[in-house]
């Protein structure tokens, strides 16, 4: 079988080891004569599972036992207001950053439950970066301040966290959570969609401080209490059973890879080979990010006009490279890089990146 060279944006590639692992034990798991879909989530086996995933999170962040690893529904778009309805009463301020689609979509959620601080509106800027230190209009005391570590669409990422004078930084890393090691104790909270870096889509993974946890509200819905999951190791109700076991079969093969000095150095060396490419031929490949804001993750270019944009995505689509079309909201051309894409696929679509220039430029 021919693997595909694998460039969308979410659901994303995932690491061949880790699907034919989930292949192999798929009607026989674990020796129990059924499949991990068929089996008790209080089982024994499954909680193995379900265990190891958490533990793997834990050591890759050197993450402490006063934070709760959870593993919940809805994806990011549920956590835009599961934040706020749990951390945010009427007569308090979010601190919130805008640097793209997701956030500005949290700072709509947001709304609903309290005042709302824009500590820095991007669109002053075109979303092409990130914020500095000094433009960050922060409010003393705030509950939080809201980030969002990754922009898929804009591609731009951050890759010095702010400071915040003690305020919790809330984040959604669901674009590049794990894609390096980073300190985690001025996060009180950290949720991630899995379906790009770490998994198949349908299970949220959030991290949540023990001061935090202690501060939520205690009269909203049973399920969308983050005490509700941290009391029962989120095991209150079925979770997504495959899409975390998938999780656990990916961050093993993370391990396996070496852990996060490993998946960042291959991060890194993708990335890199993509914006040499861009910057080696500025007349026809055009990065609207500053360089100092860029993704690794995602790597966003315009070519020099639009049908020239549609035949490179063809022409790639024929060459079995998926995903290149830029989203539908500003067009050109994306390549998301995320952990599990592999080095080969990088280094094809580069070349095919120079040849395509060569012959339209």
């Amino acid at each position: 079988m021919a693997r595909a060279h694998n460039f969308f944006a979410g659901p994303a590639v995932l690491p061949l080891p880790a699907l034919e692992r989930a292949q192999q034990e798929l009607v026989d798991w674990a020796g129990t004569g059924t499949s991990i879909m068929e089996t008790s989530h209080r089982s024994k086996e499954y909680e193995a599972v379900h265990n190891e995933a958490i533990a793997l999170i834990r050591e890759f962040l050197s993450l402490g036992e006063n934070y709760h690893v959870l593993f919940l529904g809805g994806g990011a778009s549920l956590q835009f207001a599961m934040v706020p309805m749990n951390l945010l009463a009427p007569d308090q301020t979010a601190d919130y950053v805008h640097t793209g689609t997701w956030s500005k979509k949290a700072i709509a959620e947001a709304k609903l439950f309290g005042r709302v601080n824009v500590a820095f509106d991007g669109e002053t800027v075109g979303l092409t970066r990130i914020p500095r230190q000094e433009e960050l209009k922060l409010t003393p005391g705030a509950r939080y301040v809201h980030i969002t570590s990754n922009n898929t669409i804009k591609g731009t990422q951050w890759h010095a966290f702010p400071e915040t004078a003690g305020v919790p930084l809330v984040a959604d890393m669901s674009s590049d959570f794990l894609w390096r090691a980073f300190d985690p104790k001025p996060f009180g909270l950290i949720y991630v969609g899995a379906q790009k870096n770490l998994g198949p889509a349908g299970v949220t993974i959030v991290l949540i401080r023990d001061d935090i946890l202690a501060q939520c509200k205690a009269d909203n819905p049973t399920m969308l209490k983050y005490a509700t999951h941290a009391k029962e190791n989120s095991l209150f109700n079925t979770p997504p059973v495959f899409a975390i076991y998938m999780v656990r079969n990916v961050l093993a093969h993370m391990k396996e890879m070496g852990g996060m000095p490993a998946v960042e150095a291959h991060n890194r060396r993708k990335a890199g080979l993509i914006y040499e490419t861009i910057d080696a031929d500025p007349e026809f490949f055009r990065a609207p990010v500053d360089k100092a804001s860029r993704s690794m993750m995602n790597i966003v270019f315009r070519l020099p006009s639009e049908e020239l944009e549609t035949k490179f995505v063809a022409e790639g689509k024929a060459q079995r490279m998926l995903g290149l079309k830029g989203h539908r909201s500003v067009g050109g051309i994306r390549i998301s890089a995320y952990n599990s894409c592999p080095l080969e696929s990088v280094e094809a679509v580069v070349g095919f990146m120079k040849a395509f220039a060569k012959a339209n430029g």
